[in-house]
Formats: C-alpha cells, structure tokens, sequence
C-alpha cells in the first residue's frame, strides 16, 4: 500500500518498546514504520522519511556483533532522533565515547534541562524521566551539546541543532516520562516539519481509492471470522467495491455462542454483503475426536479451515483477490536479543499460504494499521461498539479452551460461559 509523503521511520534495534514508539508517533497524527536496523543510507533515500528514530536496543554500541546503523544516514541530512540505545549508537558512530556505567540505571530519574532546544523547547525546567540502561555517554562528538542531565550522566539528552541530530538516555514513548509525548511531538514537529495529517478518514479514503485501482473489475473473496479485524477490513473492501466483494464464513462449531447468526444479521442482512456462510461444525468436531494436545488441535482445525475455504472459494471462479485482515504488528519483522535481524514475518494470518495455493493475490486493506488505529477505521465504517471493541478471539477459538478431548457437550458449556464472561 502507498505510503503517506509525510512520515516516521524507525529503525529497529530490539527494543521491547519500538512499537510503542511507532503508536505515540501515530497519536501525534503522524504515519510511522519500523524497519529493519540494517537499513541502508541509499535505502532511506528511497523511503524519503520526513525523520529517522533509532530505537533503545539490548545490547553495548561497543560489543562484538552489537546492531550497527549504517554510519551514512547520520550525513542525509534527514531530522534524527536517537532514543537510549539510539542515543548511543549516534555518539558512537560520530566519534563520541560510549562505555559502561559506573551503575546500571533503570527506573525514574529526575531531569534537568540545561539547554535550550526544539526538542525539549516549552517543556517545565525539571520533570521526571524513565531510564533503561548499563552504558552511558563519557564524552560527546563535535558539534553535540548537552541539553539535559540527571544525578547519574551529565549527556540525558544532547543536541546538534545544525544536523538536526538529538539524542535522548531515557524513553520519551513510556508512560512513566512526563511530557514524553511533548518530547515526540517536538522532535516531529518542530524539527522534522510535520503538520499531521495522519488520520483515520485520510486513511479510509486513500486506502478506498487503492483498492479501487488495485481490483478494477476483478472479484474478491474474503475469509470472515466475525472478529474486529476480518470484519473491518470486510467493511471497508465493501465501501470500495461492493458486490465484487464475497466474505467466507466457515462455521467450525468452536465459535462464540450465536456467532454465525450475528455474521449473517450484520454483514449479510445490515451491509448487504455477499455473504457465504459454510456450516463444517461436523467436519470439525469430528476430527477434533481423541485430539488432546493444544498444538494438536491448533494443526487439525488450521488444515481443516484451510480444506474448507479452498473448496468453498474455488466455487468463485471469477476471483482474482484474497482479501485478509492482516494488521501493521503481523508484518513487522522482528530483532530478537542477540541482535541478529530475523528472517521470519508474522505468518499466522496467510493460514496454509493460501493465496499460493488458490493462486490468487492478496489484498490488505489494515496491513498499516495498529489494532487501535483498526477499531477506529470500524466505528467510522459505522460497524456497532460490540463488533469494533469484542476481544480478540482467534481461529482455534473453543477449541483449545476445551481442557481435554472437544466434545459437543463441553463446547456447549463453554461457549455459555464465555458468553456471561
């Protein structure tokens, strides 16, 4: 899908945070990505990012195998913010000393302003902040000043206002810094230029025009589940093309209690969508028969959806799209501890690769958004507060709540407990 003009990229160096600060980024209206620390400074260029965030990481800039940046982004010229890790990796890199704390600090530390700067520009003189760290700043690269410190390093925050480089020790993105928000803002604001345009009715829209062009005239079929995000992203490819639009629904009898009857009342009788609904609840159960194990049962009911939205969806022969309700966290693609960048993206919504086997292309209306961000689109599609804000409740559902063998009477109590929880 395109990419707003106006946006954030943040480089991933294994921060238990980094989504947390691509969601605060969003708040500030401003369209944010994460990617991969790796990525090249030629790479960037291409992106054209209004700003660079380095995230916090594990792992000492010094360190034998420690996640590098390329050195080259430091020179595009582009608005970079450097956060712990970040922080560090950017005194690094510009022949600043970076080296082990006399004591690790983690936890509140009491902020001192010292310096004037955009980023910490209107904010109190004093406030409290959340460190994460075991290295610290022992000397600054040319052209760095230091805008802020606390008891334990004299370098909590640094400045070089003509690269338009910023460095932070602590994480303006947690709720236990106060004004980390306004910290955010400034930095995106201020020094990066941008005037937030990221909002839910600019995403409907442009998101409405690129299905549009992306299916033409073509058919698109689209497994339903009755959860949050299946059923936006029903919403809006109905919104952009109507009757070229057949939701799936596979009643595997593990579903929530008069699940299938809600589906056919909102989507088929309410929206007026093309609504195919399938009742395997026998096909399922049955094979669930002596089944115990939780993985086990996960692979039986996953290779049974599969088998069966195969045979169903291949009654639609004039179909050329898969439409899935895959989310912005399935796609990113994660840095485990050790620093070393994983091969593996989030899978589990490409069930069996089934746009392979069925030979069609896949189309992701929510592949940009955060759950938030989704429940948001949903109450502006006009979809009802029960639907937008249910718990997630994923494809296995009953199934592994069943302690033990799945049998119809267990299901049954069940899903009436369920129901009153």
């Amino acid at each position: 899908m395109e990419i707003p003009s106006e946006h954030i990229v943040i480089l991933d160096f294994g921060s238990q945070y980094t989504q947390l600060i691509a969601r605060r980024v969003r708040e500030l209206q401003i369209y944010s990505q994460i990617i991969r620390f790796d990525t090249t400074a030629e790479e960037l260029t291409e992106l054209a990012p209004t700003g660079i965030i380095l995230s916090g990481g594990p792992a000492s800039v010094y360190a034998d195998g420690a996640p590098q940046c390329d050195p080259a982004i430091f020179e595009l010229g582009i608005p970079i913010l450097g956060i712990c890790y970040g922080l560090q990796l950017t005194v690094h890199h510009m022949n600043g000393k970076v080296a082990k704390s006399e004591r690790r600090e983690y936890g509140h530390a009491e902020l001192e302003v010292i310096g004037e700067s955009d980023v910490l520009g209107d904010l109190p003189s004093a406030f409290s902040v959340w460190m994460s760290h075991g290295d610290k700043v022992h000397g600054l690269p040319e052209g760095f000043r230091s805008i802020a410190k606390t008891e334990n390093t004299d370098f909590a925050a640094i400045a070089n206002p003509d690269k338009k480089i910023y460095g932070l020790q602590f994480h303006p993105e947690v709720v236990h810094t106060e004004h980390g928000k306004d910290i955010l803002r400034n930095f995106c604001n201020k020094v990066c230029g941008c005037s937030g345009t990221w909002t839910m009715e600019s995403f409907i829209e442009r998101i409405t025009r690129q299905i549009k062009d992306t299916v033409g005239t073509d058919q698109v079929i689209l497994g339903l589940s009755g959860g949050v995000d299946s059923s936006v992203a029903a919403a809006l490819l109905h919104r952009a093309i109507g009757d070229q639009l057949t939701c799936i629904f596979v009643n595997n009898g593990l579903c929530r209690l008069g699940e299938p009857e809600a589906v056919e009342k909102l989507f088929g009788d309410a929206f007026h969508m093309k609504l195919d609904i399938v009742d395997a609840t026998d096909r399922f159960i049955d094979n669930l028969a002596g089944v115990l194990e939780p993985e086990a049962k996960r692979k039986s009911i996953g290779k049974d959806f599969v088998e069966v939205f195969e045979d169903e969806a291949n009654k639609f022969t004039n179909a050329r799209f898969l439409g899935q309700g895959t989310t912005y966290p399935d796609v990113i693609e994660s840095v485990p501890i050790g620093g070393n960048p994983s091969s593996m993206i989030k899978s589990h919504h490409n069930v069996g690769g089934l746009p392979e086997r069925m030979n069609l292309k896949l189309i992701e209306p929510l592949r940009q958004l955060f759950k938030d961000e989704v429940r948001e689109v949903g109450e502006k599609l006009g979809l009802p507060k029960h639907v937008v804000w249910r718990q997630p409740f994923p494809g296995p559902g009953l199934g592994v709540r069943v302690i033990g063998e799945v049998t119809r009477d267990r299901l049954d109590t069940l899903r009436k407990a369920d129901a009153i929880v």
